[in-house]
């Protein structure tokens, strides 16, 4: 019994599928609720300058979903740039591990400045 693959059927990321669709939909909705939160605090906070800013993440409750929607955000862009790169960018793993590990480097780097900058206030 043959299939209609052929026999040198490679599969890439297949184990992915739904566990990805469901967190990048997920981490949206999250980035989104946070968006909205935030431009209500700035549309009805008063007077926009530092100290308007400093206020709005002073709260604990703020602080906690700052820092969940960072992490959301880097998780969210690790799951679309590893499926651009294993999708169109190159056969070559040695390429396409290069790629992905720049890009973890990148995202913790930048996930770790925002966090920095967020409890520095």
């Amino acid at each position: 019994m043959s299939n209609n693959y052929g026999s040198k059927r490679i599969v890439v990321g297949a184990r992915y599928g739904l566990r990805d669709w469901l967190a990048q939909r997920v981490t949206a909705v999250l980035m989104a609720l946070f968006t909205v939160v935030l431009l209500l605090q700035v549309l009805f906070g008063g007077p926009l300058g530092y100290d308007r800013w400093a206020a709005i993440f002073s709260a604990q409750w703020m602080k906690f979903l700052t820092f969940t929607v960072i992490l959301s955000l880097a998780w969210h862009a690790w799951i679309g740039m590893r499926d651009i790169f294993m999708d169109y960018v190159t056969k070559s793993v040695g390429m396409r591990l290069t790629l992905q590990v720049a890009t973890i480097v990148w995202l913790v780097g930048c996930a770790g400045w925002a966090v920095q900058v967020l409890w520095r206030l």
